[in-house]
């Protein structure tokens, strides 16, 4: 659906974006993520043709971009930026006015299609407000419904989650899914990493431009170390225990020690053998953070 290959952008002497090369296929949520400044948002705009690449090539839905944007920009549906709108018109009047700018239609068709959106992002019941009276959830919501008028086969969709409360941050996650069950593609460039985790099939991370990872979701947890959480009143002498077993163990909390590339096997039996007492202990995989941390540090080294 999304392919690029070495995609490049230069503005003067600085390196937005150095050599990425996406695959994104049909019918998943991506996760583009990435600290502030990392190049998503370049790389979202080179996609669209909002800004042209220096180099590299970019195809949607397999027709070159910006050359066949003519054909393949009414199938894309995108949020880039947070949403824009005239505030002294009403959601529904702003939906007509974008909806008047693209493919064309019966006048009732596009009314059905208006009508659709607002339903599927639950402003429907508030259409007819100014943009004005909206609240900063209101109009992301108004924003996604931009994107979902013409019934896109490819979503791009940049910081969604921005000014959602938790019911709409619920809400979203639900709408995600269920256009990729429909066989939609989703992209999400966001660094709500703890959001992300909940919803997307597969990660891209970028750092300081360049492409550190693609992977599911699954692999790329997997293959991090596992950690094993240990409540102890004598952490510091355990702590010294698995240190002269090569086992690295850091303080995380009163009495209690997390100790990486290791079993809760082993981590019970060097406390037994010493006669240490743990109050609690278990398994934990790292999560989305910790591996972002870990994958985007190595990149910056």
């Amino acid at each position: 659906m999304i392919r690029t290959q070495a995609l490049t952008k230069h503005y003067g002497a600085i390196t937005a974006v150095d050599g990425i090369d996406l695959d994104v296929r049909e019918g998943d949520v991506y996760g583009f993520l990435g600290a502030n400044g990392s190049g998503k948002t370049t790389t979202v705009r080179m996609l669209l043709g909002l800004v042209l690449a220096t180099s590299g090539s970019i195809e949607v839905l397999g027709r070159p971009m910006p050359a066949s944007g003519r054909e393949v920009l009414p199938q894309v549906g995108a949020m880039v930026e947070g949403p824009a709108a005239y505030p002294h018109l009403s959601g529904r009047t702003n939906l007509a006015l974008f909806d008047a700018s693209g493919p064309g239609g019966e006048r009732g068709t596009r009314a059905g299609r208006i009508d659709d959106a607002l339903a599927q992002v639950g402003l429907d019941g508030v259409d007819r407000r100014p943009v004005r009276a909206y609240s900063l959830g209101m109009r992301q919501r108004l924003g996604l419904a931009t994107a979902l008028l013409g019934d896109p086969q490819v979503l791009i969709l940049d910081e969604p989650a921005n000014g959602l409360d938790p019911q709409g941050v619920h809400w979203l996650r639900r709408l995600l899914r269920q256009l990729a069950d429909q066989g939609r593609t989703v992209l999400v460039s966001s660094h709500v990493l703890a959001e992300v985790a909940q919803t997307v099939d597969q990660v891209v991370i970028i750092a300081s431009g360049r492409l550190v990872t693609q992977s599911t979701l699954a692999a790329l947890t997997a293959r991090t170390d596992q950690l094993v959480r240990v409540r102890t009143p004598q952490a510091e002498t355990l702590r010294s225990l698995l240190a002269a077993q090569g086992i690295q163990a850091n303080p995380d909390g009163a009495d209690q020690l997390l100790a990486a590339g290791t079993t809760t096997e082993t981590v019970g039996k060097a406390a037994a053998a010493a006669g240490i007492v743990i109050y609690e202990m278990g398994a934990e995989r790292s999560n989305l953070e910790d591996v972002f941390l870990q994958l985007t540090t190595k990149q910056g080294a």
